[in-house]
């Protein structure tokens, strides 16, 4: 295997996730909770000791990968390990003498297996226009019972980013918290809202069953009473905090995608997506974690762009660590304020000087 290729593959990192899941779902003690070790602890402390890379490709290597196959394939079997750790671990909460901090530590590892596995590589794949992709993009957002995601991030949230009209943005002042009832809450409201506006404009119902809404809906429902008709209700329970906790992360990470920053509006029309209006981290080990989801300013700008060939972008406002250190920090509102709202402010003072 060539050099190129070998380079390619370090995306494959993203499979000790699922190896430690899979650890974890097959242990007790503090062994279950060696997926949130890893996130939450080792690439944290990592992306500390090791300076952001603001390096980007040249336009011959940036060619080169932006069709090369490998890439996609990366994406393409994370739907299988998806699917097969869960299956892991619902047999494994059928386990008899399972104390409840083993049952934290599995439901844990599978929340994050929803969020970095699930809802992160949906995304990435929801942006394609191959249909056999947008369709793996929905069959992973179905292991957090979040498929509406599919509907209202790529019509809602793209076109309303950093405006008071995107439940996904995050506002200055805004606790976590709070946002994550804001933002789920009212996402979904939007998804229903899209879709109805869509179906009417090709003069079909709502209530259609080409409704999307509708169909996720009994899809999503007809999979969670499958699990709890298999493998007993209480497991069922299990699975639905698992999902719970994995689009929890989704929200975390909108949450500091966009917190504090907004687009200016002249009349009724707001100003393009700019990569200032998103923050970006350039932390190397979260980049190649989360398939280049923190370049995120570059995403926001041209939404169309592979993950591989995503650039860093000057005037995008940068993060003080990566994904993972950056959604700590979050569950911590007065410590994320103090750590915010200063940069929040300079930036602020360095447009109006700018306008000037």
């Amino acid at each position: 295997m060539n050099r190129k290729k070998l380079n390619a593959l370090r995306y494959m990192n993203v499979l000790i996730l699922p190896v430690l899941a899979w650890v974890s779902f097959n242990s007790k003690g503090w062994l279950t909770y060696l997926p949130l070790i890893e996130s939450f602890m080792f690439i944290p402390l990592m992306e500390l000791a090791y300076k952001p890379n603001p390096t980007n490709l040249t336009p011959e290597k940036e060619k080169q990968r932006k069709d090369d196959p490998i890439y996609d394939w990366q994406l393409y079997i994370m739907v299988p390990i998806q699917f097969g750790l869960l299956i892991v671990f619902l047999f494994s909460m059928q386990e008899t003498g399972l104390a409840l901090v083993d049952k934290i530590g599995r439901i844990s590892g599978m929340g994050l297996l929803c969020g970095v596995i699930g809802i992160n590589v949906a995304h990435e794949l929801g942006h394609r226009s191959k249909k056999y992709e947008q369709f793996l993009a929905k069959a992973l957002l179905l292991t957090s019972l979040y498929m509406h995601f599919f509907i209202e991030h790529n019509r809602g949230h793209h076109k309303n980013v950093s405006t008071k009209e995107d439940p996904s943005s995050a506002r200055y002042g805004e606790m976590l918290y709070s946002f994550w009832i804001r933002s789920v809450v009212f996402a979904y409201l939007s998804a229903w809202k899209l879709e109805a506006k869509r179906l009417k404009k090709k003069g079909i119902s709502p209530l259609s069953f080409q409704n999307e809404m509708i169909q996720f809906q009994l899809i999503q429902a007809a999979f969670t009473l499958a699990i709890g008709w298999y493998f007993g209700w209480v497991v069922m329970g299990y699975f639905v905090i698992a999902a719970v906790i994995g689009f929890l992360l989704l929200e975390t990470v909108n949450y500091i995608e966009h917190y504090g920053l907004e687009r200016d509006k002249k009349g009724d029309v707001y100003e393009r997506v700019m990569p200032h209006h998103s923050w970006n981290s350039d932390h190397k080990l979260g980049r190649i974690i989360l398939f280049e989801l923190s370049r995120h300013s570059d995403h926001h700008y041209i939404a169309s762009r592979k993950y591989q060939i995503l650039r860093h972008i000057d005037e995008s406002p940068q993060m003080p660590t990566g994904y993972p250190g950056m959604m700590i920090l979050a569950t911590i509102p007065p410590l994320w304020f103090a750590i915010m709202h200063p940069r929040i402010k300079r930036m602020r003072e360095q447009g109006l000087a700018q306008a000037a």
